[in-house]
């Protein structure tokens, strides 16, 4: 089978940082599907992976953390799918990735695919869903059929024109809450509306004085998904007491978890692979989450966040890709699609 990767860490613009290569087609065992790859895209960890490192691999290393795709053979121990389905995933970190013909996925982390929805649409979803899912409503602990208690809360959404704010922003307004989210451009401030932002503040300006100036002087809830060093001091004095902040992004400089003690708030770092990396007793929930993300995008209560796709699945369109999310201004999200 064909699979995009590499071998040595280099820049996108060298023509070496993204091949095609010729690798034994795998087979599944246990509660493994073994995937056909319809579509997929580039997340900033696609960009981070592919550029960690200094050594040469001793064989390619295949990145690609998101996959529509459909089920062409299954474990001895599948018991959730059947051949045939059409399913969406964002997979493991410590597996071979979805930039290939054909992929192996533990059943638990997957989901049955949207119906509505067109295949590049679908393939930018995952790995943006869950992580924003996880971090709402397991981390924050905000409980997203209750959205008449959660009216009188307020989440402030850092950076919430990327691929992970422009589902969490949606996930948000679902679950009932008063959602100001940061946007800095026309457009990004149009789009982050779009998703259900009551509210917009400019990241780039001072967030305490941008979030006073709307009324609120605490918020009960803060997702960071953006520069946690630069906005650690402006987080800490909005976040109200006994308030929640959750965050995606690792920090450099250590952040100081004393600027939250007097006002008893709690911190929780969200890190969607954390399931599949330890195989937690949980791994489930995320194929419950992927159906339950289905059916909301199938009633139109959320929507899909992809906003460009190329075709087809080759070097060229995910180098293409790979640029665009390193440019850091992405609204929403960029797939890869075998249909178009």
């Amino acid at each position: 089978m064909k699979a995009i990767g590499f071998t040595k860490p280099l820049p996108i613009s060298d023509p070496k940082s993204l091949e095609t290569f010729e690798l034994d087609r795998p087979s599944p065992k246990g509660r493994d599907l073994l995937v056909q790859i319809i579509s997929t895209s580039v997340n900033p960890v696609d960009v981070q992976v592919r550029g960690n490192g200094h050594h040469t691999l001793k064989k390619p290393k295949v990145i690609g953390w998101d996959a529509y795709g459909q089920v062409v053979e299954v474990g001895s121990d599948v018991s959730i799918f059947n051949i045939g389905d059409k399913v969406f995933y964002a997979g493991s970190f410590i597996r071979s990735g979805s930039d290939s013909e054909y992929q192996l996925v533990d059943e638990r982390l997957v989901g049955h695919a949207p119906k509505k929805l067109t295949a590049a649409q679908i393939g930018g979803m995952p790995l943006t869903s869950l992580t924003a899912w996880e971090v709402l409503f397991e981390r924050l602990q905000i409980n997203p059929d209750q959205p008449e208690k959660n009216a009188d809360k307020t989440i402030l959404i850092i950076n919430g024109s990327g691929g992970v704010g422009s589902i969490a922003t949606q996930l948000a307004h679902m679950a009932g809450l008063r959602v100001i989210a940061s946007a800095s451009r026309p457009e990004t401030i149009n789009w982050v509306k779009k998703n259900g932002a009551d509210k917009t503040v400019n990241h780039r300006l001072n967030l305490v004085s941008e979030v006073r100036k709307l009324g609120f002087h605490y918020v009960d809830y803060i997702l960071n998904l953006n520069d946690l060093d630069g906005h650690w001091d402006e987080i800490a004095e909005l976040i109200k007491p006994s308030g929640k902040v959750g965050a995606i992004t690792e920090n450099e400089h250590g952040i100081d978890l004393q600027k939250l003690t007097k006002k008893c708030a709690s911190f929780h770092w969200e890190w969607m692979y954390s399931k599949s990396y330890y195989h937690t007793d949980d791994m489930v929930t995320q194929h419950q989450i992927l159906d339950r993300v289905a059916t909301l995008l199938d009633n139109g209560v959320i929507h899909s966040t992809v906003t460009k796709t190329l075709t087809p699945i080759n070097v060229d369109n995910l180098k293409r890709a790979h640029q665009e999310v390193e440019t850091n201004h992405m609204i929403g999200k960029i797939a890869i699609s075998n249909e178009s």
